[in-house]
């Protein structure tokens, strides 16, 4: 039980509370010490000084403070619920549950408690545990509709649809009046529940429930997508014909709907004709539209096609859409298609008085029309399909003569020089194209993309710079790292890693790994926020975003890039001081060999020097986010700390675990995983990796490379594997 207060200090105590809860942190701690000097062993206040003194940043001497509060009184739910705040504030979120657990134990009505108990649970996935909570929750305060809506996700997420639904019913149930339209919560409670139907396979029951309720949801569009793909599920198709003729009145440019119509007007896919009267119509509806101009070309053949994709083509060069390459490549599959517009547009350049309406018409039109059909030709010609690099620079040199102001074709003059695999010219055209606009941050990212490609970070980075806020702490890296400007991050690590720079290709893969643990993190606001303004749908595709987040493209691409940088550390490890010279890695005690490592150590002191110089001037200016909050300076931006460490197959193994569980239809990290499990000696799970990359590609090169290493690996062991796991090995190895 808590300790007693007299009535004095139990009225600081509450203040200490109050400050706590309006984040007045040195007036609650001024309060606390005042009660601690007359009762100095009381846990409640020792723990509310922890719990202020960890949210200052110093966690070492909150958990002192709190352990302290725990042996003075072991009974205390506060004590208890303090000992799990500061848990969760470090990320622990198992401890914090037990914390939790046993402070509930002794205050089992306490509602703050099982809040931040229901949040953690939900924060790990535990589904069951979450469930209890919940129902706890609910029977306390009955009245409360987010305990009710909260308990429904629970069961929708455990995989419960039957009882979800259920949930959701009984409150409604106990409604004595139906809420106004204007109740945005209820409103979205009903379409959840509407949802859990559908997904649960009763669609007749979702549709009539839908068509009850329909008129009093707020958010119309949803309410008329979900009516219409219920009826073309259950086949009812003339309705669902007119509900989708519906949708594509509020947005004919949405292709799905298209592609729903067709389906509920029961058109073959071989009838082109029904096809392009659809779209035909829709032309008419909505002159200005591109949809139902563009999607005929994707099935029309022959001459019917050369007359859509010239009508198309010209339509679009007229108005100078740079997008329309970008927006016809998919045709490129069809070589015949490919052929046809490309004679299209040839002759579109070789006549090109014949596209005015009159002699008179504007020469500026026709200039415009003449520069956008070279433009076109241009990325027609540097596309992989029909690639002809010398007549893409042609066309492109044509149509920057004609327009030697537009950026586009400038950008995609340095896409050519990309694909000659003259990465120095493509960097220098592609900043003549940033000149040309230089309030453009899209030309700007990419002018420093193709100075990363070229290995110039500093010049990338300066170009960085003129978009960041470089008084931040970190200057322009530092705000990039705050933005979470993963490409950029991605691109400099493979940079430094292609320089053989591996503290700084660490330093940025380990960023990027970091950015994913933040989103994960993020979402535990979430679970709060979310109930609490009535997002439920949003926020059932959040949690499951949030668990399949590492199958990003761009972490796939971190962890594979610093799995390498791991395994090329290992196998020299003298490049922890820098990268050396081509010729200096021969015999470990060559003189060459020496003196080209004894360099690398003075660069890398040189480098270390510079951005001490760096730091201390940043410490001389302020270092306060606009919050107010100091932030700290990174200790190590040069990532010498990563680089220097004993075991870079075990850092490398933190990469590659979310790796092979989240993209394990990815060949590079099947072949990876095998180069860390040979190295680590673990060849079970190097054959498992061998055995995945084959089911994957049969022919890959690099998987027949390594299993030959894998054959030479067990025939020079010096001891045998144990007999289970050499009778499991030969076996799998046989198959494969």
């Amino acid at each position: 039980m808590p300790q007693p207060l007299s009535s004095k200090d139990a009225s600081l105590f509450r203040q200490v509370v109050r400050h706590y809860e309006n984040k007045q942190h040195k007036k609650g701690i001024k309060t606390a010490e005042q009660i601690l000097r007359k009762n100095p062993n009381h846990g409640d206040t020792l723990a509310m000084k922890a719990l202020i003194t960890s949210n200052l940043g110093q966690q070492e001497e909150a958990f002192a403070m709190a352990k302290e509060a725990l042996k003075n009184d072991m009974k205390s739910h506060i004590c208890w619920h303090v000992y799990g705040l500061l848990y969760r504030a470090e990320k622990n979120y198992e401890e914090a549950i037990k914390a939790y657990r046993f402070a509930l134990r002794i205050e089992p009505e306490s509602q703050p408690i099982q809040r931040d108990l229901a949040l953690l649970q939900m924060q790990m996935r535990d589904y069951q545990g979450y469930i209890q909570s919940r129902t706890t929750m609910l029977q306390a305060r009955p009245a409360f509709r987010q305990n009710w809506t909260a308990l429904a996700i629970a069961h929708h997420l455990a995989g419960d649809l039957e009882e979800a639904e259920k949930v959701l019913t009984t409150y409604e149930e106990t409604l004595k009046s139906t809420p106004p339209v204007s109740d945005m919560e209820h409103s979205e409670a009903v379409l959840y529940k509407n949802s859990i139907m559908a997904e649960a396979g009763k669609l007749e029951k979702a549709l009539e429930h839908l068509e009850t309720v329909g008129h009093r949801i707020t958010d119309v569009l949803a309410v008329m997508e979900m009516k219409a793909d219920y009826l073309l599920r259950l086949d009812r198709k003339a309705e669902a014909e007119v509900a989708y003729t519906a949708l594509l009145d509020r947005n004919p440019e949405n292709s799905m709907y298209y592609d729903a119509l067709i389906r509920a007007k029961g058109i073959p896919d071989n009838d082109h004709k029904a096809l392009k009267a659809v779209y035909d119509s829709w032309v008419e509806k909505n002159p200005r539209g591109d949809a139902p101009r563009r999607i005929p070309l994707d099935f029309l053949e022959g001459e019917d096609f050369k007359q859509a994709a010239d009508a198309y083509l010209q339509r679009m060069l007229k108005k100078g859409v740079p997008s329309l390459f970008a927006n016809i490549k998919s045709l490129y599959t069809n070589t015949w298609k490919r052929d046809t517009v490309q004679e299209l547009v040839e002759g579109y350049v070789s006549v090109p008085q014949t596209n005015g309406s009159t002699e008179g018409e504007a020469n500026g039109d026709n200039k415009d029309f003449l520069s956008s059909s070279h433009y076109f030709l241009a990325q027609h010609y540097n596309y992989h399909l029909s690639r002809n690099l010398t007549k893409a620079m042609e066309h492109v040199d044509k149509a920057i003569e004609l327009s030697p102001k537009a950026v586009e074709y400038q950008m995609t003059k340095a896409r050519i020089w990309k694909h000659y695999g003259n990465l120095e010219k493509a960097a220098e055209e592609m900043e003549k194209a940033r000149q040309l606009d230089e309030k453009d941050r899209y030309i700007n990212s990419k002018a420093a993309k193709y100075q990363l490609r070229n290995n110039d970070n500093d010049k990338a980075l300066e170009n960085m710079s003129k978009f960041t806020r470089n008084e931040a702490v970190g200057g322009a890296m530092g705000d990039l790292h705050e933005m979470q400007c993963v490409w950029y991050l991605t691109e400099d690590g493979e940079a430094y890693l292609r320089q053989k720079k591996l503290g700084l290709a660490l330093k940025r893969f380990h960023g990027i790994y970091n950015i994913f643990d933040t989103w994960q993190e993020d979402q535990f606001d979430f679970h709060s926020f979310s109930l609490r303004k009535g997002m439920v749908r949003a926020y059932v595709d959040m949690v499951r975003w949030e668990d399949r987040l590492r199958q990003h493209p761009f972490f796939t691409r971190a962890a594979l890039s610093a799995i390498r940088a791991y395994l090329l550390l290992h196998d020299q490890p003298d490049l922890a001081h820098g990268p050396l010279p081509n010729g200096a890695d021969g015999d470990a005690d060559s003189a060459e060999r020496k003196k080209a490592l004894k360099k690398a150590k003075k660069e890398q002191e040189r480098l270390e020097k510079i951005e001490a110089d760096k730091r201390a001037a940043r410490k001389a200016a302020s270092t306060k986010g606009g919050d107010g909050e100091v932030k700290k300076e990174d200790p190590d931006p040069l990532g010498n700390k990563l680089v220097q460490t004993q075991d870079p197959l075990k850092e490398a193994s933190k990469f590659l675990t979310p790796l092979l569980e989240f993209s394990p239809k990815s060949i590079e990290a099947q072949n990876l995983g095998f180069e860390v499990y040979l190295r680590r000696g673990k060849y079970a799970l190097a054959l498992k990796c061998l055995s995945a990359a084959h089911a994957i590609d049969a022919s890959n090169p690099t998987l027949h490379i390594q299993l030959l290493r894998f054959r030479k690996a067990l025939d020079g062991l010096s001891e045998p594997l144990p007999p289970q796991v050499a009778e499991v090995v030969n076996a799998e190895f046989q198959a494969i």
